[in-house]
């Protein structure tokens, strides 16, 4: 193959296909396959610790939480006994937190414990009625209770601002900075989440699937269209390299003459037919001599 061909590849549109080529194939194995392969380990990870932590007997409140109430992330889903009771006065409702598909209002209630410490307790959830809370929401128990839940780290400010419904303060997310601003009571900077058939509990808020969901397969599948986008290029430049070579030596066989022109057609005009005495100038037939001869 001479350079001729190589150099029907300069256009500008097969150099925009190499540079995109050459630029996913980059990106798909050093950002997107490692990106889903990371997302992937660090919930892999995540869910060997929460089967792990399931399996632990619950554990004081010092033990499993910092100085402040901070709560390290590989503790996170452990189970915690806290021993106090609940602050009703104190207690804010979350609102815009779907759970099970439907809409849901959530209690979060300070607890306060024997030692004076005072942390947020999610309580659960409540579905609500026609659109609104409901007029009848569970107030927690009073008195001291021993209270069992999973440790759970703080989640981030929400965007949406808090409000005010049926006199009750509203909140969109578990900040617990905001949530101690609302109610001017000092709060450890993580919550706990309240187990299934603890006092004060409404229903549970349902824990995390252990599941890797589909960030392995994400990966793989990055992989694979970074391996075939150079391959499929290859395919056609191969293509037309190979059609390029066979248009040249079809005009090679032109210029030398291998390529014979086609036989001419037959002619459509009848042949003369023949005497069948033959066609000769000098025969002549028997008769005619007979004539001659007479005369």
């Amino acid at each position: 193959m001479n350079g001729k061909a190589w150099k029907a590849f300069l256009n500008p549109g097969w150099i925009f296909t190499f540079i995109l080529i050459i630029t996913f194939t980059y990106v798909a194995f050093t950002v997107l396959a490692p990106w889903q392969l990371g997302k992937s380990e660090v919930v892999s990870h995540r869910n060997d610790l929460i089967a792990e932590h399931f399996d632990k007997e619950p554990a004081p409140f010092d033990s499993v939480f910092t100085a402040g109430g901070v709560l390290p992330p590989d503790n996170e889903y452990l189970r915690v006994a806290i021993t106090g009771h609940y602050l009703p006065e104190s207690e804010v409702i979350m609102r815009v937190r779907p759970v099970e598909s439907g809409p849901a209002y959530h209690a979060l209630t300070p607890f306060m414990m024997t030692d004076g410490t005072t942390v947020l307790v999610n309580r659960g959830w409540t579905r609500p009625e026609n659109g609104h809370l409901p007029s009848d929401f569970p107030a927690p128990p009073t008195g001291e209770h021993t209270i069992v839940g999973y440790a759970r780290i703080d989640e981030p400010k929400p965007q949406i601002a808090p409000t005010i419904e049926a006199d009750r303060q509203m909140v969109t997310g578990i900040d617990t900075e905001e949530i101690s601003e609302l109610t001017g009571v000092t709060l450890a900077q993580d919550y706990v989440q309240l187990a299934d058939g603890e006092p004060g509990v409404l229903t549970a808020f349902p824990l995390p699937r252990l599941d890797n969901g589909p960030h392995l397969s994400y990966g793989i599948q990055w992989i694979a269209f970074g391996i075939l986008a150079p391959i499929g290029l290859g395919y056609f430049v191969f293509a037309e390299l190979r059609e390029r070579s066979r248009e040249q030596e079809e005009q090679e066989a032109l210029t030398t003459g291998e390529v014979r022109s086609p036989a001419p057609a037959p002619s459509s005009a009848p042949a003369p037919r023949r005497s069948r005495y033959g066609n000769a100038k000098n025969h002549r037939t028997s008769w005619q001599r007979d004539d001659e001869e007479k005369f």
